[in-house]
């Protein structure tokens, strides 16, 4: 389990209750599946293994899921995703190249942002386009990548799931990658149960948090069942 700090743990099903996805088609993205005869292999490895055929996600899976998913509901075919995930990879040498913030989009386009060094060691910038299609892109990556915190490297660090405003993250350095509340870093899933049963005033007194932690906490946790359930 010491494995796993630093990486958070996620079922297909916790996951989908993030991101608003279908746990089923998380399973097949990350598990592989058949088509009438045809075998579909997993778009990556997940991050997390224990050992059995079991599917869990880590931080990273959960950001590049959000990504494809996003692409998807946007008019991108799966044979399209999966083709891209693959020239992104071979481009940028990472597994899991959607959750990075090197994407970009002009509204038609997807581009990949990449950093090229000559052969006397100056660097530049440049956008490779990874394919072109006729569907609109415009406000589909932005507002993604503005709930991410990236890294130096580009990687993401953190994840603000509800938007800044009600201080919730989800950082795989706490709690196994499970929401909690910024400021104390207790899970919203206790504090908004708590809050619950005992009233706003009681639980922030148990938990030495403000109240406005525990009223952010039910906001979040409720808007979370709301979505799943529609």
């Amino acid at each position: 389990m010491s494995d796993l700090i630093g990486v958070g743990v996620y079922t297909p099903a916790e996951a989908g209750r993030l991101l608003h996805v279908r746990p089923s088609k998380i399973s097949r993205w990350l598990h592989g599946h058949n088509i009438q005869g045809k075998m579909y292999e997993p778009l990556w490895t997940p991050e997390v293994s224990l050992g059995d055929e079991r599917v869990f996600l880590g931080f990273r899976d959960l950001m590049e899921v959000r990504v494809a998913d996003a692409f998807i509901r946007a008019g991108v075919s799966s044979i399209r995703v999966r083709a891209t995930i693959a020239a992104a990879r071979e481009i940028i040498g990472q597994d899991r190249p959607l959750s990075t913030d090197r994407f970009r989009t002009d509204g038609r386009e997807i581009f990949l942002n990449i950093i090229e060094t000559d052969e006397d060691g100056q660097q530049r910038e440049r956008l490779l386009n990874l394919f072109r299609q006729q569907y609109e892109f415009k406000g589909i990556i932005e507002p993604i990548l503005k709930t991410v915190e990236f890294g130096p490297d580009g990687n993401p660090l953190l994840w603000w799931p509800g938007g800044r405003r009600l201080n919730v993250v989800v950082d795989p350095l706490r709690s196994f990658g499970q929401p909690i509340d910024a400021a104390s870093s207790v899970p919203t899933a206790v504090l908004a149960t708590v809050g619950i049963q005992e009233g706003i005033v009681g639980a922030a007194l148990a938990y030495e948090v403000s109240e406005a932690s525990i009223r952010r906490s039910i906001e979040f946790e409720n808007s979370m069942e709301q979505r799943a359930a529609a």
